[in-house]
């Protein structure tokens, strides 16, 4: 069993915010070897859109906070998506999301510089950066929400299965790296692939609802 964070802050949430998605085609063989994934998900991956996602939270119950997060195509014993790799800037937005919904969430520091159609993101401890981006936005915006693609999630922490369903919409302009650097210690280097897409979102208006909780088999 997870532990209760103090304060703890149950689900559901409502979050709003701006955020950068950037999709991608993953190989099941690349996301095996480069998509950190733990033993319950090891030799299950498949090839499919996957995501990486960066968000800046300006409301949430935790307060505002930051986030950078890995997830690959679905996989083939849950025929649903899992987040891998998750970092926040907030001790309480990690504990909440291991307790509510088994988001393996870890705490660093993000630095997010926003200048007019630039933003400037950068991760890391003390003394290392492991993951440092910039990327433009612009054009006309236009509509997005997750009925044209449901993200449906499973998790697993702690001998718990989590079963989430989370809802966001928002407006949206098309996006363009410029450039990333990554750690592929620290997380999955898709340096060296081409996203399919690529939008920067804001604002975003997102719902986080409860989890079904189960045993872990």
């Amino acid at each position: 069993m997870n532990r209760m964070p103090q304060p703890h802050l149950p689900a559901p949430w409502q979050l709003t915010g701006e955020g950068i998605i950037l999709a991608y085609c993953f190989k099941k063989a690349w996301v095996e070897k480069c998509g950190f994934l733990p033993a319950w998900l090891t030799g299950h991956a498949r090839n499919g859109l996957g995501y990486v996602m960066l968000v800046n939270y300006k409301q949430a119950p935790v307060g505002p906070y930051r986030e950078l997060l890995f997830m690959p195509g679905s996989f083939v014993h849950t025929g649903r998506r899992s987040i891998t790799k998750i970092y926040v800037d907030s001790e309480n937005s990690t504990e909440n999301g291991r307790y509510n919904w088994g988001i393996p969430k870890e705490t660093v520091s993000i630095r997010w510089h926003s200048s007019g159609k630039v933003d400037r993101i950068a991760l890391g401890f003390a003394d290392k950066t492991f993951f440092e981006t910039t990327i433009t936005s612009g054009g006309i915006p236009f509509p997005v929400h997750t009925a044209l693609l449901p993200i449906r999630l499973h998790q697993q922490l702690n001998e718990q299965i989590y079963l989430t369903g989370p809802t966001g919409r928002g407006w949206a302009r098309f996006a363009r790296i410029q450039s990333l650097h990554i750690d592929p210690d620290f997380f999955p280097d898709v340096g060296g692939l081409s996203p399919l897409a690529a939008i920067k979102v804001s604002p975003f208006y997102m719902h986080f609802p409860l989890a079904d909780v189960r045993p872990a088999k």
